[in-house]
C-alpha cells in the first residue's frame, strides 16, 4: 500500500493550495497538504506515503495527522495484516470547520475576554491621568470588538451552518 511518489499534476496543485490555505489561517501548510493528499486518496495512508508524496519528515507528518485528528479532520484506520497506523480524512467540512473554529477563534475570544476583564479591573483601581485616560478609551473599544465578535461567534446561523 505504499505510495509512490508520483501523484496525478491536479492533486499536486490541490495539495500545494491546501498548503497555501492552511498556512495563510495560521494551521501550517503541512496540515492542509496531508489533508489534501488524504482526501484525495482512494486508500487508506500510512506516514511513510505521506514523508514520500509530500517530502516531509515523519515527526511533521505525525504531529500534522495529530491536529487533524483532533479536528476531526482525519481517522486513523485499520489495515487487515499491517501494524502500522493508517489515515483516511473526513469530508464533512461542517465538522472539520467547527473544530477549527472552536480551536482557533473560540479560545482566542475566551482569552481576550479574560485579559480585557484583568485590564478593567486594574484600570478601576487607578487614579487616572491623560495615559490613562486613553488606555481605559483604548481597552473599552477592544471591549466593544470583543463583544461584537462573540455576538457573531454564537449566532445561531453561523452555529447551525457549522454542525
Amino acid at each position: 500500500m505504499s505510495a509512490s511518489p508520483h501523484i496525478d499534476p491536479i492533486v499536486r496543485r490541490f495539495i500545494e493550495d491546501a498548503g497555501n490555505a492552511s498556512q495563510s489561517l495560521g494551521a501550517g501548510r503541512v496540515i492542509g497538504q496531508i489533508y489534501a493528499f488524504l482526501y484525495f486518496s482512494r486508500e487508506p495512508r500510512c506516514l511513510a506515503d505521506m514523508q514520500a508524496v509530500l517530502g516531509i519528515s515523519k515527526g511533521g507528518a505525525s504531529m500534522s495527522v495529530r491536529q487533524l485528528e483532533q479536528w476531526g479532520a482525519a481517522r486513523r484506520v485499520w489495515v487487515h495484516g499491517d501494524r502500522k497506523d493508517y489515515y483516511e480524512a473526513n469530508d464533512w467540512f461542517g465538522k472539520i470547520i467547527k473544530s477549527m473554529l472552536t480551536e482557533a477563534v473560540g479560545t482566542k475570544l475566551g482569552a481576550l475576554q479574560r485579559s480585557l476583564d484583568a485590564a478593567e479591573k486594574e484600570l478601576q483601581d487607578i487614579e487616572g491621568n491623560g495615559e490613562l485616560t486613553f488606555v481605559r478609551d483604548r481597552v473599552g473599544r477592544l471591549r466593544q470588538f470583543q463583544s461584537k465578535a462573540a455576538k457573531v461567534w454564537r449566532n445561531p446561523v453561523l452555529q447551525r451552518l457549522l454542525k
